[in-house]
């Protein structure tokens, strides 16, 4: 994997990307509809993954209808997440290979999310990477969400980095479409959710994990052939 232009910065998702809890938030949403007596069905959890949570309110609230107390759903789907998330929550492979590799090369990153500051603290902070981080875009810090590219964007902004020279790294196909209208190389790392055509013409790479960025990177830079 040859990049086609320096990287000056790399973005990465959260959920799914750095850190297992993808996993974790679909089976804690599918147990609590069975519980409530609605059963909702994988693929429409899998829409979900990677959207704004107010769109995914409104996925939710079509499958349960109108009247459901959805405040109630998501405060329980809420506990059960952070039942989960006290027993401890692993990293993905070659989170800190790659994060040390970027110290190396003097690269700035940042963490891209559609979650809250409050829920990267809760899904990263015992993990003690954050601080590793030169920022944390999450909800709040843009207008509109993934998969529209202002996330990204900020982030580009905020590191002092030209879009077009950062590798935006994403697990979720809304993602990969909000790197690609940012104008970034877009690397795909699948989770749950499978490459789908668009999701190769979109993406520079499909990588079955983060040694193999890590990986493109040495080989920019001539650390190995």
């Amino acid at each position: 994997m040859i990049f086609p232009h320096p990287i000056e910065a790399v973005l990465f998702d959260m959920d799914g990307l750095l850190v297992d809890t993808e996993a974790l938030y679909r089976d804690a949403m599918l147990a609590e509809a069975e519980a409530q007596g609605c059963p909702m069905p994988l693929s429409l959890f899998l829409q979900m993954v990677g959207l704004p949570e107010h769109t995914s309110d409104e996925l939710a609230r079509a499958h349960f209808g109108e009247h459901a107390d959805l405040a109630a759903y998501n405060s329980e789907v809420k506990r059960r997440v952070t039942d989960r998330l006290m027993a401890g929550v692993a990293l993905k492979q070659g989170v800190i290979e790659l994060i040390d590799l970027l110290d190396e090369l003097n690269i700035p990153r940042a963490i891209v999310t559609s979650s809250s500051h409050e829920t990267v603290e809760a899904h990263l902070g015992q993990t003690g990477i954050v601080p590793r981080f030169h920022a944390v875009i999450a909800r709040g810090d843009y207008i509109r969400g993934k998969p529209h590219p202002d996330p990204f964007l900020r982030a580009a902004d905020v590191l002092k980095r030209p879009a077009t020279r950062c590798l935006a790294l994403e697990d979720s196909h809304n993602g990969i479409r909000a790197a690609h209208a940012a104008g970034m190389t877009a690397i795909m790392v699948p989770d749950l959710l499978e490459p789908t055509e668009e999701m190769h013409g979109l993406c520079f790479a499909v990588v079955a994990t983060l040694h193999d960025v890590r990986e493109g990177l040495l080989k920019w830079h001539g650390v190995i052939p």
